[in-house]
């Protein structure tokens, strides 16, 4: 059971509540509504994450159920960006090695490798070692590193607000998450 109450929309300010409207009925959404100041702005950062990077969303995804296996208490994370990852092109078998923690499983290339090293190292010890920097640097460019450091940072932070104010898990709703901030996207261009 979750130690705060989730935000009602029916009784959020008007902000709050077409902020609400306008996405998935998920407990990560009522829960950070809380903070009515940042809600609108994150959601807004969240869309731009999800929607709008240049960073491939496959390595996107992969690097988001990691930072989850790294997070206790974060599973809600884990099941809501499973079915993303799966829709953008991860596979079962992908899936299942991010389940065990198996970074070297044959089923992930280069690039994939690249980005969980430098994912568990930034969630870790906050920076790459300058092998791993290397290696990024070496393959992505600067648009997509600060991309994906700054996707391990959202999910850093949500698993946090997950773990410490122990969201109810529902859903899984990923795939809407996604669709809701393409649509975002698309109307606002």
């Amino acid at each position: 059971m979750a130690r705060l109450p989730y935000v009602d929309p029916a009784t959020a300010s008007d902000p709050v509540r077409t902020a609400l409207e306008a996405v998935p009925p998920l407990n990560v959404f009522r829960m950070v509504a809380h903070a009515e100041t940042a809600f609108r702005p994150w959601l807004r950062f969240g869309g731009a994450l999800l929607g709008e990077a240049q960073l491939d969303a496959r390595l996107r995804e992969l690097a988001i159920l990691r930072v989850a296996k790294l997070t206790p208490g974060a599973d809600y994370e884990w099941v809501q960006h499973v079915p993303i990852a799966l829709a953008v092109g991860a596979t079962e078998e992908q899936i299942g090695a991010l389940a065990t923690g198996d970074l070297e499983a044959e089923c992930f290339g280069t690039d994939e490798r690249i980005v969980l090293r430098f994912t568990t190292e930034v969630v870790r010890d906050a920076a790459p070692s300058e092998a791993n920097w290397r290696d990024a640097a070496g393959r992505f460019t600067p648009r997509e590193l600060i991309e994906l450091l700054l996707t391990i940072g959202q999910y850093m932070a949500l698993g946090r607000v997950m773990a410490t104010t122990r969201i109810d898990i529902d859903g899984p709703f990923g795939v809407d998450v996604q669709r809701s901030a393409a649509q975002r996207r698309s109307s606002s261009a």
